[in-house]
């Protein structure tokens, strides 16, 4: 299960917004699997349907977890056009096991699809998000 405060929430959903038609992404930075620090990241390929963590900010960004004693909690991403389920794409690129892989649906402009997944060795498990106010 994620557990979310839904201030954290609400910066990626602003940020999926924000970025429409174009593919948003970011992480959510934390420590023991807690979900604390919003990092939006760009989304190198500018495109509706695909994104890619710029290799350099995704290079600064690890490295200042890493110097942080944080880790990735969420990577998240938004879909335009489909419902928030991870892609093949979005499953080969899932490089972090401990991460959950959230994903948020822009496609409708007065509703928001908010889901959670676990993907491990190509498996999608989607999981229960509990919203902290």
């Amino acid at each position: 299960m994620l557990t979310i405060s839904q201030e954290l929430v609400d910066r990626i959903v602003a940020h999926a917004r924000a970025d429409h038609p174009d593919e948003a992404c970011g992480v959510i930075a934390g420590r023991n699997g807690v979900p604390e620090r919003f990092i939006p990241m760009e989304n190198a390929e500018r495109s509706p349907t695909f994104y890619r963590f710029d290799s350099l900010e995704q290079l600064r960004v690890w490295r200042e977890m890493d110097d942080n004693d944080e880790e990735p909690v969420v990577i998240y991403h938004s879909h335009t056009a489909t419902e928030a389920y991870p892609s093949r794409t979005d499953v080969s690129y899932a490089a972090e096991p401990n991460a959950h892989y959230v994903l948020v649906s822009t496609r409708e402009e007065d509703e928001t699809e908010f889901r959670s997944y676990r993907i491990l060795d190509g498996e999608i498990s989607e999981e229960e998000v509990r919203f902290i106010p």
